[in-house]
C-alpha cells in the first residue's frame, strides 16, 4: 500500500490500494484520508457518484469539525484510480467494488483503530453502499449511512426503463463496452464548475464536463443492483436518506437546472427508501441539487444541519 500527499495538498494522503487484475489489466483504488487535528475514534468513508471522484473539501471540513477523520475511496477506473489502460467506469457488476470498500473499512478500523464508521454514499456510490451495508449486515462494520441521492431507480419513462435494461443486458456478454444513449446533462456538470456557471473547482479530465459514455456493462450491473433493492434489503444500521425537494428534465427551450436535481428523479428515491432496511430517515431539501452539498445557499446549509443532527442522534459516540 503506497501512501502519498494527495492532489489536493497538504492535509490529504492518498493511499493506493492494489487490486490485482482484470480483463484489462492492473486494477487500483485510491483511499483518501485526512485527519482531524485532534485523535479521534470517529471515522467516515464517502463513496462518489458516475462520472466522479472525490474533490469536495468542504464535505471533509464539516466532518472533521464534527469530530470525524475523513476518508474518500475513489473506485477503481475512477479519478486518481483510473489507469490509461482501462475504459472509465466500466464494471461486470456492482459486487466488484465490494474488495476496495472491505479493504478501506479495515484501514479505517484495525490499522488506523476507529471504532464508529459512518458510510457516507452520493448517486451510484449511494447505490452501491447499501449493497454493501446489506452484505456486512451482523458483523459491526459500519454504524449508519448517509446516501446522498442515491442512484436508486433510471431517471426515465417506464417504458425506456424496460428498453434500456433489456437493451444493456442483451449486448453485455458480447459487446460489454457498447455506449447506450444515456448520460448526466452538460448543463448540470455547467453548473457546478468555477469556469462557467458554478463556484466549485474540479479536475475536468475525472468529471468531465459531457461525462463518459454509459456502457452496456456498467448500466446492465447497475439495474441488477437496483432489482436487488427493489426487492428489499435488511441493513441493520440507521439509514439517513436526502434527496432534493424536486427534479428538473434540462432541454433547450428551459436550460436551468438551479435549485433542482437534475440527474434523478427525486420521487423515485422517496419511493424506494423505505426498501433500505428497518431504521430509514427521509429528509427533501428545498434548492437542493443533485450533489446535495454542491448545492449553494442556503440549501447547502440545511443538508449540513440535517446530517449533523441525525449524527448527533443515531451514531454511537468516540
Amino acid at each position: 500500500m503506497h501512501v502519498a500527499e494527495d492532489v489536493l495538498g497538504p492535509g490529504y494522503e492518498a493511499l493506493e490500494l492494489p487490486l490485482g487484475r482484470d480483463a484489462e489489466g492492473e486494477v487500483v483504488a485510491t483511499l483518501v484520508r485526512r485527519r482531524g487535528t485532534e485523535p479521534s475514534r470517529r471515522a467516515v468513508l464517502y463513496l462518489h457518484g458516475f462520472i466522479d471522484y472525490f474533490f469536495q473539501r468542504h464535505l471533509a471540513d464539516f466532518y472533521v469539525d464534527l469530530g470525524f477523520d475523513f476518508y474518500a475511496l475513489d473506485l477503481r477506473k475512477y479519478g486518481r484510480s483510473l489507469r490509461p489502460h482501462q475504459t472509465p467506469n466500466l464494471i461486470g457488476s456492482l459486487s466488484e467494488y465490494f474488495p476496495e470498500i472491505d479493504e478501506a473499512v479495515r484501514i479505517v478500523r484495525e490499522v488506523d483503530g476507529h471504532r464508529t464508521l459512518l458510510l457516507n454514499g452520493h448517486s451510484t456510490g449511494g447505490l452501491i453502499a447499501a449493497l454493501w451495508a446489506d452484505r456486512v449486515r451482523g458483523r459491526g462494520l459500519v454504524d449508519g449511512l448517509f446516501l446522498n441521492s442515491p442512484f436508486l431507480d433510471l431517471n426515465a419513462p417506464a417504458v425506456a426503463r424496460v428498453l434500456g435494461t433489456g437493451l444493456a443486458h442483451a449486448l453485455r456478454p458480447r459487446f460489454p463496452t457498447a455506449t447506450l444513449p444515456a448520460g448526466v446533462s452538460e448543463r448540470y456538470m455547467r453548473s457546478l464548475h468555477h469556469d462557467h456557471e458554478g463556484e466549485w473547482d474540479f479536475d475536468l479530465a475525472w468529471k468531465p464536463l459531457r461525462g463518459f459514455p454509459v456502457r452496456a456493462a456498467w448500466l446492465a450491473a447497475v439495474r441488477r443492483g437496483q432489482r436487488r433493492l427493489h426487492a428489499g434489503l435488511d441493513i441493520d444500521v440507521p439509514v439517513l436518506v436526502m434527496a432534493s425537494a424536486r427534479s428538473v428534465r434540462p432541454t433547450r427551450r428551459a436550460p436551468d437546472v438551479a435549485g433542482a436535481d437534475a440527474v434523478l428523479d427525486v420521487e423515485h428515491i422517496a419511493r424506494w427508501a423505505p426498501r433500505l432496511g428497518r431504521h430509514v430517515t427521509l429528509v427533501r431539501i428545498d434548492g437542493g441539487l443533485h450533489d446535495l452539498v454542491l448545492s449553494a445557499e442556503p440549501a447547502r446549509a440545511r443538508v449540513f444541519a440535517e446530517l449533523a443532527r441525525w449524527t448527533r442522534g443515531h451514531l454511537p459516540g468516540g
